[in-house]
């Protein structure tokens, strides 16, 4: 991204933010929400100085402060809570604007000097990273830029026009080139509607289908031998496991035609090479770790690996080489093991951990907006009891809860170093104006956290340069990592070929070196050791009972102008989306008497929300849409798709299960907005 400043009163300005064209992934183009970010760092809502809590937790009242005033306290309270048990302190973070300095770099240092509990960081990608690493090794696969030489390229759960612009812009050459794009998802997506075919399978049955074609490609011979032999382990035990998935029976299971499941298993032998951008969407679900092995396997069965543009694209994110014990100083521990609280479950853990949590750190995240079970969430957010502080650029659904809101600096006002997932650079973040108001890097309020707490150890005076000069390791393709390069140029590639096919000559990163069909890790674990379907949690077969009373499948997956809940306040981004849908089909809207324009009610035994029904065949019979994440305090009832969501977790990864749910939808009454 490039920035363009003004000297306004003696102060850099930005007044334009635009793509770099000299990067060669992005080609000079952002994302619609990425064109807005001046909005969001100009709003008039930014928290701008330290704010303290005047009102009731949930009201969003509060008075300005001092940031010595505001320090002093939560230091002082956080001390007297880790006098009892530093585990009764909780961090809750994701990734917000992406970097690894503003991220967990100083943060984890204060909290493993504290001793606080350790945060399991599931809510978005840990099912796939486990799938991957069970078949693969490590998060690594084909390189974005080699998709427009592709013949077939397969969006699996991913909207790729709403989240992977430069992705798509790559199928599009492809396109032209005579390249054949399939979508495979429950929603006619933005995406989707731009393909030449979409398979619209049943949310959560990923996994049948990907072994539905191996059964297709084993059983017509469409199968690499070569590359089987010499780089896959298990390819026997693989194809008995895949012989009971005939297509009759994947047809049934995905609510899909068997020439659909014959048909795509055709193409990927046949168009060659065939690439498939795997997508965090059919994750989360029940079966979504072994959703991904499953389809992890099918490059290797059909040697697409052999061919740049071949293979699989999930993450790239394995091939930074972080120098973890350089960042995050887990020595500070001192030979502690405190617990590990799941992020996915805070609802829960915030009500009925042992010992309670007693003082939440909240930074770069939105818990209470995206957690799952959001009823339960919001509940143990009130909590009077409960020590709450939020880092924070505005006043959140989070942050309303919070006893302290600090005012932390956005990307534009920071040094950060990105490890990207889906491309091969690494990425400087060059500050390009001062920091607005009062607002303070989140490294730089941890460091004067840490020096209230009376921490002496050097790693908390470290500058953010130097620990951007030290982010990875010098080894493997982050060998060439000059932190100097990057920043002057903005970016630095990976140490890797031009034409980068990671695994042509297979070296794999698993412990045999090869693709593992059957993974001895997972059967030492006493887990299944080759991949299988798995059914939803909450499906008319595997809960019947559940499905009589809540017929419908509903999935909330990216609104096109938010980034799960950034950017949801910028007004002309919000204005954009309208008000929250719920996108029904238009035999399922019939029989509940539902018209288009209609206020309807969402609701199971969790929870319930409001929003305005949009009759379309974009979503499939049984399968409802709710396009998200809102703010729950900007929807008209307050509340979001996350009412009606589940705390239960994934086969593998222990990740959320955010569309493995099952709903009924009634008309609602007509009330006037707040």
């Amino acid at each position: 991204m490039l920035v363009t400043v003004e000297k306004r009163d003696g102060k850099r300005v930005a007044v334009r933010v635009a793509g770099d064209p000299e990067h060669p992934t992005t080609a000079g183009s952002l994302c619609t929400k990425v064109s807005r970010y001046l909005e969001r760092t100009y709003h008039a809502g930014r928290v701008l100085h330290p704010l303290k809590r005047i009102g009731r937790k949930g009201e969003g009242r509060f008075a300005r402060v001092s940031w010595g005033e505001a320090l002093d306290d939560i230091a002082a309270r956080l001390a007297r809570i880790a006098a009892v048990d530093p585990q009764r302190i909780v961090p809750y973070s994701y990734c917000g604007t992406m970097g690894l300095v503003q991220g967990e770099a100083m943060a984890s240092r204060f909290f493993h000097k504290l001793g606080a509990s350790l945060l399991d960081r599931t809510i978005c990608a840990t099912a796939g990273t486990e799938g991957l690493h069970a078949t693969l090794g490590l998060r690594a696969g084909t390189d974005v830029e080699q998709f427009e030489h592709s013949k077939l390229i397969v969006f699996w759960g991913t909207n790729a026009i709403a989240s992977n612009l430069h992705l798509w812009s790559r199928a599009q050459q492809a396109k032209r080139r005579g390249a054949k794009l399939v979508a495979i998802d429950p929603y006619r997506s933005l995406t989707a509607e731009k393909c030449h075919q979409h398979i619209a399978l049943l949310p959560g049955t990923d996994g049948a289908l990907a072994l539905g074609m191996a059964h297709v490609l084993i059983r017509e011979g469409w199968i690499d031998r070569d590359y089987i032999a010499r780089h896959t382990l298990g390819f026997d035990a693989f194809a008995e496991r895949v012989g009971a998935y005939d297509p009759q029976r994947v047809a049934s299971i995905c609510g899909i035609t068997a020439g659909e499941v014959e048909s795509l298993a055709y193409d990927y032998w046949h168009l060659r090479p065939a690439a498939i951008r795997l997508n965090y969407g059919m994750q989360r679900a029940r079966g979504g770790g072994n959703a991904v092995r499953a389809v992890a396997c099918l490059p290797a069965l059909a040697g697409h690996w052999r061919d740049p543009a071949g293979g699989l694209l999930l993450s790239t994110s394995g091939l930074f080489q972080l120098d973890a014990e350089h960042l995050y100083h887990p020595e500070l521990l001192g030979g502690r093991r405190p617990r590990t609280v799941n992020m996915s479950t805070i609802g829960d853990d915030l009500l009925h951990a042992n010992p309670p949590i007693d003082a939440l750190v909240v930074y770069n995240s939105n818990p209470v907006a995206v957690a799952p079970e959001s009823r339960k969430v919001a509940v143990g957010f009130a909590r009077e009891d409960l020590f709450t502080v939020v880092l924070e650029h505005f006043l959140t659904d989070t942050a309303d809860y919070a006893d302290y809101v600090l005012p932390a600096t956005t990307q534009l006002e920071h040094v950060d170093v990105v490890k990207p997932y889906g491309h091969l650079y690494v990425v400087a973040n060059n500050p390009a104006i001062e920091p607005l108001g009062e607002a303070l890097p989140n490294s730089e309020i941890f460091r004067r956290l840490a020096s209230r707490m009376g921490f002496t150890e050097d790693c908390f005076r470290e500058s953010d340069e130097d620990i951007a000069a030290r982010v990875f390791r010098k080894s493997g393709a982050t060998a060439n990592y000059d932190w100097q390069i990057a920043k002057a140029q903005g970016w630095q590639r990976l140490d890797l070929p031009a034409a980068y096919a990671p695994f042509a000559e297979g070296g794999f990163a698993t412990p045999s070196g090869k693709c593992e069909f059957y993974s001895p890790r997972l059967a030492e674990q006493g887990l299944d050791p080759l991949p299988d379907y798995v059914a939803p949690y909450e499906g008319p077969t595997s809960n019947p009972q559940l499905a009589g009373r809540y017929p419908l499948a509903i999935i909330s997956p990216p609104a096109r102008n938010f980034l799960n809940s950034t950017f949801v306040n910028v007004k002309s981004l919000r204005d954009a989306e309208g008000e929250p849908q719920l996108e029904i089909h238009p035999d399922d809207a019939a029989a509940r008497g539902i018209a288009d324009g209609d206020r309807v009610r969402v609701f199971n035994d969790r929870g319930s929300f409001e929003l305005a029904a949009r009759v379309t065949d974009r979503a499939r019979r049984g399968v409802v849409v709710a396009l998200s994440i809102w703010w729950k305090k900007l929807a008209r009832d307050g509340r979001n798709a996350n009412e009606v969501t589940s705390q239960a977790l994934t086969d593998l990864g222990r990740a959320p299960t955010f569309y493995d749910c099952l709903v009924e939808v009634e008309r609602a009454p007509n009330r006037p907005p707040a």
